[in-house]
């Protein structure tokens, strides 16, 4: 499993999920507020599988590192 959700949308995906939860708990909404386990679970681990499907990563990429230790 390769990270492919990153930064902002790791926060977005936490914070929606734990408040859809959160609500779901209290009994406030309807029983489709229990979907937030979907963005909260994906959030925490960092991987979605929508995403693999359709190709999408929010992960920046980090540069690659020279082993010999010189530049240029």
């Amino acid at each position: 499993m390769k990270t492919n959700v990153g930064g902002i949308d790791k926060i977005l995906r936490i914070a929606v999920g734990a408040i859809l939860l959160v609500l779901a708990i209290m009994g406030i909404g309807t029983p489709w507020t229990w979907i937030g386990v979907v963005p909260l679970v994906t959030g925490l681990v960092g991987f979605c599988p929508l995403y693999t499907i359709l190709g999408m990563n929010t992960c920046p990429v980090k540069p690659q590192q020279n082993e010999g230790g010189s530049n240029g």
